[in-house]
């Protein structure tokens, strides 16, 4: 199809809905996913030539996808809940301020090393909603605790999880993890000593950021290191869990250190977190009398530790796992204007080695664990699943949404059109810098780096192509900015806010925590920038 202002405008279309509904409407993402969809379909239908077999072929591929996305989302949220239900993620939150009173690495341990674990584990709101508490009982006010324990976990988003936004990146563009992964594992690396360095400032101002260098330095490499080898050996599942596991136990190290250990200022600093009066420290334990204990607490976490890496490089038992398949043939599809999607294989769904259901077969064994041990209150499963489903239910109708639209988006061409129009616009040399800033408005406007993901990460990879650069790059660039771009999303703020007794104030979080997630997505752009020339 001939490239014109008209053709561009409509193609975009879908994607300007988007922005109305959520930023003019306010809608959430389900809501505005199905008006965009429906958009893309007449638009596709009537001015695109989408016929009646493409659109049905588009949706069928939409399912796969949506399915292999929402298989991890389900089973990494029923984990998380297991753990917290047994009271485990307070007992870890809990543990790490008594090991020093300094109030800068307090604040690393709970805003960036503790808050970007939880984000490994689970995602989807939950770190900030975790952390935030924890931060205010020891001492910090409660918009600064949002916004730290939003920032902290930003470089841990793509990898975090259990690679869901990676998963998502790979369902999309259909090209394989080794491939993709050492690109954004760098970029996301580099990201890992901004998000630290912001902490620091925030907990204790410029002379604490100037004291915490050499611990940022340490463990942001640490990190980065950890999560760029996890990454680039087929472990990404594992990337930002690892990554902040090894961080965590580095950073107890460093409280050590005469620099990082000080005396407890007050008996605040151990435990005001068991303070009922506190917003949002919800105490598991109260009604029982069980002692809780810290191996037991962390085992949920160390038996996924243990499936996944068993799961990746035992062969025997990959192989055993991995040999029933969910796999549809899709012939070619061509619209009215010629635009051609070549015939082949949608996306293969393992069911019994899927990341899913490694998710649940570590929640099973952690929920008997637990169980055994008398952490749980009677109707605890219950309670357990009825979280799951209403933490899940509205993104999933969500992403739903967004991959039906993005699939008959791609096949009927508009995204064809709308990757001509950025890259005549842009050109090769300033393209990079919009890259994370592409990634980060998909993330901004769905509140999911999955979503951005699934709206652009294939007009990303068309641009690339048309421009001669590097794809892989790209598309780490892409999912880089939609990593920090998540975490200033409206959606995930309301999320945070509402644990620490800020409802009906996230104006406040959210006019902080852009200036400082605009500065980590420009951060992107100058690494993007300089990296991108010499990529291969």
């Amino acid at each position: 199809m001939q490239l014109t202002l008209l053709n561009w405008l409509l193609a975009f279309a879908p994607v300007i809905v988007i922005l109305i509904c959520m930023l003019g409407f306010k809608w959430g993402g389900s809501k505005a996913g199905a008006v965009s969809w429906f958009t893309a379909l007449i638009i596709g239908i009537f001015h695109f030539g989408g016929g009646p077999a493409l659109i049905a072929y588009s949706q069928v591929q939409a399912v796969l996808q949506t399915l292999d996305i929402l298989y991890i989302i389900w089973a990494a949220l029923l984990l998380f809940h297991v753990a917290d239900e047994a009271g485990a993620v307070r007992m870890i939150g809990l543990e790490l301020p008594k090991l020093t009173g300094d109030r800068m690495m307090q604040g690393l341990l709970i805003g960036w090393l503790f808050a970007s674990f939880l984000q490994g584990m689970g995602g989807f709101g939950v770190p900030v909603a975790v952390a935030a508490p924890l931060l205010v009982g020891l001492g910090f006010n409660p918009v600064q605790a949002v916004v730290m324990a939003s920032i902290g976990t930003g470089w841990a988003v793509n990898f975090g999880s259990l690679a869901t936004s990676f998963q998502t990146l790979m369902a999309v563009t259909n090209l394989p993890g080794p491939l993709l992964a050492p690109a954004a594992a760098v970029l996301l690396g580099i990201a890992g000593f901004a998000c630290g360095a912001i902490i620091a400032y925030m907990s204790a101002g410029w002379k604490a950021l100037l004291r915490s260098l050499p611990a940022i330095l340490v463990l942001g490499a640490v990190m980065g290191g950890v999560q760029y080898w996890l990454a680039t050996h087929l472990l990404w599942t594992l990337g930002a869990t690892g990554g902040a596991m090894v961080g965590l136990v580095v950073g107890v190290g460093l409280t050590r250190l005469p620099l990082y250990h000080l005396p407890h200022e007050d008996a605040r600093s151990l435990g005001a977190v068991d303070d009922p009066a506190i917003p949002g420290a919800v105490d598991n334990t109260s009604a029982d009398t069980v002692k809780r204990s810290l191996p037991i607490a962390v085992s949920a976490y160390v038996v996924l530790v243990i499936l996944i890496f068993a799961s990746n490089l035992v062969q025997p038992l990959e192989a055993f796992l991995n040999q029933v398949k969910l796999v549809l043939k899709f012939p070619q599809l061509t619209s009215a204007f010629g635009v051609v999607t070549a015939a082949g294989n949608g996306r293969a769904i393992s069911i019994f080695g899927h990341p899913g259901s490694i998710l649940i077969y570590s929640a099973i064994i952690a929920y008997f664990i637990y169980k055994r041990a008398g952490y749980y209150k009677p109707g605890a499963a219950g309670r357990i699943l009825s979280k799951v489903a209403h933490g899940a239910v509205n993104s999933s109708l969500g992403i739903a949404a967004m991959v039906g639209m993005a699939t008959v988006m791609s096949n009927t061409g508009m995204t064809d059109v709308l990757a001509k129009g950025i890259s005549q616009v842009f050109g090769r040399t300033l393209y990079p810098v919009a890259i994370p800033f592409i990634g980060a408005l998909g993330a901004f406007i769905t509140g999911s780096n999955n979503s951005a993901n699934v709206l652009f990460a294939g007009l990303q990879m068309r641009t690339a192509q048309l421009l001669g650069l590097s794809v892989p790059f790209v598309l780490g660039s892409q999912t880089a900015g939609g990593s920090l771009g998540s975490i200033m999303a409206p959606a995930k703020i309301i999320v945070g806010c509402s644990t620490v007794g800020l409802n009906d104030k996230e104006s406040s979080v959210l006019s902080h925590i852009l200036i400082y997630g605009v500065i980590l997505v420009v951060i992107m752009s100058i690494a993007t920038i300089l990296l991108i020339g010499t990529w291969s």
